[in-house]
């Protein structure tokens, strides 16, 4: 019995291990590019950025935080340039589903799509690419 129970333990931490993988990614990314406005809570500071936690737009279809991201929005810059397609969706995935959140994920062909569908630059992977 142990041993059945050793076996599935393993299996399901394999099993596991990409969704916590990216979930980890997309919590990176947003702790890096993101909290200093929307706080690592999520409740943002009102009167200056919104809060994501329980958030309508952030949890509606993928391609309007996908476009935001992209192009920017108000005082929120684009990352278009500094934050690849996976990066993208990692943390747009993590937002859609952090802080009660229930949101479904985002891969990178749909921000892929998206950056192609609103003509948002190209990502550059130098140093100066990040404005930010």
């Amino acid at each position: 019995m142990t041993k059945v129970f050793s076996v599935l333990a393993a299996l399901a931490a394999f099993v596991l291990a990409p969704v916590h993988a990216a979930e980890a990614d997309g919590k990176a990314v947003f702790q890096k590019n993101c909290a200093a406005c929307h706080m690592a809570t999520g409740k943002g500071i009102p009167g200056a950025f919104p809060a994501l936690a329980g958030n309508k737009f952030v949890q509606g279809p993928e391609k309007d935080p996908a476009t935001v991201l992209l192009k920017g929005r108000g005082g929120m810059p684009d990352f278009s340039q500094s934050l690849n397609d996976a990066d993208i969706a990692a943390v747009l995935t993590y937002v859609r589903g952090a802080w009660g959140n229930k949101a479904g994920a985002l891969t990178e062909q749909q921000v892929a799509a998206v950056r192609t569908e609103v003509q948002a630059e190209k990502f550059t992977a130098g140093q100066m690419a990040n404005k930010h």
